[in-house]
């Protein structure tokens, strides 16, 4: 059973959806308005947050930022806006999935428990490692030669996907399948929009990729950088030249050939 938090403004679609969820076995607290779903988020600890866009006091993708500043809780945005940039938005704030109105219990509850097993399900698995970079999925931590790399849930959802078939290449199908969720399909432009934020937080982009290299058409592919070619660091002009050898003794020793003086 999942603790589930609902802030919806909306009375009878906040009903319908306490109901429809906990016919399904979920325990759901709920929230009317964005501020009183933030204390709510921060205080009672719930599993996961379906969150509406449209609140009376402050709008629900600032809720979501403001809730990202000081929790990882997994986050469903339910809105009624379709539009391709205002979901990429959403998911760059740091939402883990986007439902849009109308939409039924059933897809909610898919969607829900899509999520939790996506981010629980991976907790005894070893560490993965490609190159210099590993991918903690117990704990949720990414490093690249030994520092912390900071990516939201989703951005580690797709490294560790990837990271789970170094050198396979992984279409975009299979990513919005097995990340996003949507076996139907969806927007490539959301993959491209994720891989891009990825890339920059592993130090590389797509002209002068290092880790995550597109293969035109097919898809992505996890490799550790090539290190076949040592590298050879250019010469070192400040070193000084060798300090020519002291002839002081050898001079000393030589025989003298000064022809002698007449008295």
């Amino acid at each position: 059973m999942a603790h589930l938090l609902v802030v919806e403004d909306d009375p009878q679609l906040r009903g319908a959806l306490v109901r429809a969820l906990r016919d399904r076995g979920h325990a759901v607290a709920t929230a009317p308005s964005g501020m009183a779903g933030l204390d709510a988020a921060v205080t009672s600890g719930p599993d996961l947050v379906v969150l509406d866009l449209g609140l009376p006091d402050v709008d629900g993708a600032q809720v979501l930022r403001m809730l990202r500043a000081v929790s990882d809780v997994p986050v469903i945005v339910a809105t009624a806006r379709d539009d391709e940039p205002e979901m990429v938005a959403v998911l760059e704030d740091g939402a883990d999935d986007y439902i849009v109105k109308p939409f039924g219990a059933a897809q909610l509850d898919a969607r829900v428990k899509a999520v939790l097993r996506r981010l629980g399900a991976t907790g005894t698995e070893e560490p993965l490692r490609v190159g210099a970079l590993t991918v903690d999925t117990a704990s949720r931590e990414v490093t690249l030669d030994g520092a912390a790399v900071d990516l939201t849930p989703r951005e580690f959802d797709l490294l560790a996907h990837l990271a789970r078939r170094p050198g396979q290449v992984v279409s975009r199908r299979e990513l919005l399948a097995e990340v996003w969720q949507q076996p139907l399909g969806g927007a490539d432009k959301t993959v491209d929009v994720h891989l891009s934020w990825l890339r920059r937080k592993l130090g590389e982009t797509a002209q002068r990729p290092r880790y995550l290299h597109t293969v035109r058409t097919v898809g992505v592919k996890l490799t550790a950088p090539d290190t076949t070619t040592p590298h050879r660091p250019p010469p070192d002009t400040t070193t000084p030249h060798p300090t020519p050898p002291d002839t002081t003794a050898a001079d000393a020793s030589a025989p003298d050939t000064t022809a002698p003086e007449h008295g």
